[in-house]
């Protein structure tokens, strides 16, 4: 589901023209961490992603940094491989240096639920915005009607075809 779900997020970036930021740590060691798909639905967004060399905050990272401020946007939509960490020391570092951030959860997970729960309050208290990817489409849309919305209302529909089928649940 975390694998549709951030496909889905990145179509949503595409269509609406939103600046993506990436960044992976120690990838040549954990190649397996890399979801397939990505690269070619945003061949740029991959080429310029940023690859840390093991730095678990991406925040720590001047040329993460540097790349989110060159967006020019205060309110960022993060997700992560892990929510207890690669989310969490993220999300909760932008919000400390003034981002809005909006945490979709469902684009990632944890191994454990008590830190995956540990890991939701911690940022809820911190202030940062606890979503999903319906949700956060739905708000971009803003309009099923026009052509941006029409786009993003199907690539909502096949990420929840996928997901249902994922529980058997599919038409």
């Amino acid at each position: 589901m975390a694998k549709v779900n951030n496909i889905a997020l990145v179509k949503a970036a595409s269509v609406l023209d939103i600046p993506s930021v990436w960044t992976s740590s120690t990838e040549t060691e954990n190649k397996d961490w890399w979801m397939d798909g990505l690269k070619e639905i945003a061949p740029e967004a991959y080429a310029n992603r940023i690859q840390r060399t093991g730095i678990v905050d991406s925040w720590n990272d001047p040329e993460f940094v540097a790349a989110v401020e060159a967006t020019g946007r205060k309110t960022l939509i993060m997700s992560g491989t892990t929510t207890d960490g690669c989310l969490l020391y993220t999300a909760l570092s932008a919000r400390r240096a003034g981002y809005t951030v909006h945490a979709v959860l469902d684009a990632g997970g944890s191994p454990f639920a008590d830190s995956e729960a540990a890991a939701r309050v911690r940022m809820a208290q911190e202030g940062v915005i606890l979503t999903a990817t319906n949700t956060v489409i739905g708000e971009l849309a803003v309009d099923w009607a026009t052509p941006a919305g029409g786009q993003m209302r199907h690539i909502l529909g096949e990420a929840l075809q996928h997901n249902l089928g994922e529980f058997g649940l599919s038409k």
